[in-house]
């Protein structure tokens, strides 16, 4: 472990940022759950009424504590206007971390279909554009989502798969795609018993029409969750992929195409991927000469943030500025944003670096 120096501190939280692995129900602060509920007169549903005490309860314990999390916090978000609301706010966070672009996972089949709030597409991504627009206007941030497929809600009773959430999932970010804020297609959820080849219908579909394909995988399953993902659903990028290092042939097939990886690694430490910073790969997987990003996944119920995350990278893994500045220029690269946007981001931070050295 290196101590950091504030220079080298300060060089992290000022350094302009893009995020391309975070999920927007997954981000959302005590605060904000709080009056989500007192808005609908579900203070009742939480475990506690006070920001601290969620905050208590939003300390990660295991996998099933955390999904009763975020089944609790979907629940809350019930209008377009709560939408707008979460939104904003994660813009409000961006500035105060710097982070100048993120793309937000969002998963509309569990809010429309799976959970009966009588909320409909139309709504939710009115209320998705609203909060975007609002936190443009505001900060000065950029934000495009990422719509996607629930492994774990795509079983028939009798243990067959269902394909209607992976075809209405498509459907949703095929419409959103229109409007400009849509720039890629997920596949998330636990991943044992779901494995990639069984989406492949719908990423076929959802590449033909331009968007990235950018599954979670080999994270709760090893390589071969990943080379489905890039195989079958023809993968741009890798939410996780940290156990591609089990498999050299993988880690060649990965640098030679350098796909992005989105690594997030508190994450991957809360949910017993590896089981301490000491033994996390991210140092191996980019020594390697991998394409690796940083990201913070469900930053509240992980207790981290982006920031916190470029601070691990320096003080676990011994990286210095030039070293965070060269992955954190791999997020902008590797982001779905159009080209002019893309463009003008890396202009700036490029020059930021440049004039920060």
């Amino acid at each position: 472990m290196t101590q950091l120096s504030n220079k080298l501190t300060n060089f992290i939280q000022q350094m302009p940022k893009a995020e391309i692995h975070i999920h927007l129900e997954g981000s959302i602060q005590p605060k904000t759950v709080l009056e989500l509920a007192k808005r609908h007169g579900k203070v009742d549903t939480l475990p506690s009424n006070t920001e601290e005490g969620l905050r208590r309860w939003f300390t990660f314990i295991d996998f099933p504590h955390f999904v009763e999390i975020y089944l609790t916090i979907q629940d809350l978000i019930r209008t377009a206007d709560d939408f707008a609301l979460i939104v904003y706010e994660n813009g409000a966070d961006m500035a105060a971390q710097n982070i100048r672009y993120r793309e937000l996972t969002v998963t509309p089949y569990t809010h429309i279909d799976y959970q009966d709030k009588g909320l409909n597409f139309a709504e939710l991504y009115r209320g998705l554009e609203n909060g975007r627009n609002q936190a443009k206007e505001a900060f000065g941030v950029e934000m495009r989502w990422v719509f996607d497929i629930a492994r774990n809600f795509t079983d028939n009773e009798d243990g067959s798969y269902d394909p209607t959430p992976a075809e209405k999932t498509l459907a949703y970010a095929l419409e959103g795609k229109k409007s400009g804020g849509v720039v890629g297609f997920g596949l998330g959820g636990y991943e044992v018993g779901y494995p990639p080849e069984r989406f492949a219908h719908a990423f076929e579909k959802a590449k033909g029409a331009g968007l990235l394909s950018v599954p979670h995988a080999g994270e709760t399953v090893g390589p071969e969750s990943i080379w489905g993902s890039l195989r079958v659903l023809q993968a741009d990028r890798i939410g996780h992929g940290v156990r591609a290092i089990e498999d050299p042939g993988l880690l060649a097939t990965l640098k030679v195409q350098q796909i992005p990886l989105e690594i997030n690694i508190t994450s991957n430490i809360c949910l017993n991927v590896f089981p301490n910073l000491a033994s996390h790969p991210i140092r191996q997987l980019d020594d390697r000469g991998l394409f690796v990003t940083i990201n913070s996944d469900d930053p509240p119920q992980f207790n981290t943030s982006l920031v916190e995350e470029y601070n691990i990278l320096a003080r676990e893994f011994g990286y210095d500025a030039a070293g965070l500045a060269r992955i954190a220029r791999n997020a902008f690269v590797a982001a779905g944003v159009e080209t002019e946007v893309k463009e003008r981001l890396l202009q700036e931070f490029d020059t930021w670096v440049r004039e920060n050295r």
